[in-house]
């Protein structure tokens, strides 16, 4: 499997194009604060996606980079809440991103808590079975 097809990624990768869209109307004196900030954190969680991916065959290290991605998702939501208090975002707006934040949160943590469930096929062989 592909880490794009990846749920989490794919709902991730969408809200930072989201964010990316609704940040263009940002004014420019936020550009290198909340502009960028909430940019680069939204982007991140896919990206820790992709390396923990690349990490599955290695389950301490591959919930470390979820974990990863999980403070970046979180940390959009701040950001998201500083846009509001700003004015930036209204309600609406603010409650739909925040409620897909969450959504790829759960996500997350779902990979983190069954991170068996998506490792390599060698690492699955080698994990206990109920039989064993």
């Amino acid at each position: 499997m592909d880490f794009a097809k990846l749920l989490a990624y794919q709902k991730g990768f969408r809200l930072a194009m989201e964010v990316f869209q609704i940040s263009k109307s940002f004014p420019k004196e936020e550009k290198y604060a909340l502009t960028d900030q909430i940019r680069r954190s939204s982007r991140s969680v896919c990206a820790c996606l992709t390396e923990s991916y690349r990490k599955r065959n290695n389950p301490a290290h591959f919930i470390s980079k979820l974990s990863d991605s999980d403070m970046e998702n979180s940390e959009t939501q701040v950001w998201l809440d500083f846009a509001l208090a700003c004015e930036y975002l209204d309600n609406s707006a603010h409650e739909r991103l925040v409620l897909e934040v969450q959504g790829v949160g759960k996500l997350i943590n779902f990979m983190m808590l069954h991170h068996e469930k998506f490792g390599s096929r060698k690492m699955q062989n080698l994990l206990p079975t109920e039989s064993s």
